[in-house]
């Protein structure tokens, strides 16, 4: 039991490190829609109760408002 938490422990940290990593390059406004997209996708999945429908649509919806929010404004 302790070997698979261990190596639980390992993926999720190398997991975080990677995906903060490859956020190093991106503009302001893809970090808000990746944050956006990832958000809402959390979100479907709560409010549907894991449905893989509910969480595609909050991830594209978060997404989208993600985009929207860090627009530049001219």
């Amino acid at each position: 039991m302790k070997t698979i938490r261990h190596y639980a422990s390992f993926a999720l940290i190398t997991t975080g490190l990677a995906t903060l990593g490859a956020c190093a390059g991106m503009s302001d406004q893809d970090k808000s829609t990746a944050v956006g997209a990832g958000v809402g996708a959390v979100g479907g999945a709560v409010l549907t109760g894991g449905s893989a429908i509910g969480t595609v649509g909050g991830a594209a919806v978060g997404g989208v408002i993600g985009h929207e929010v860090a627009k530049d404004k001219k």
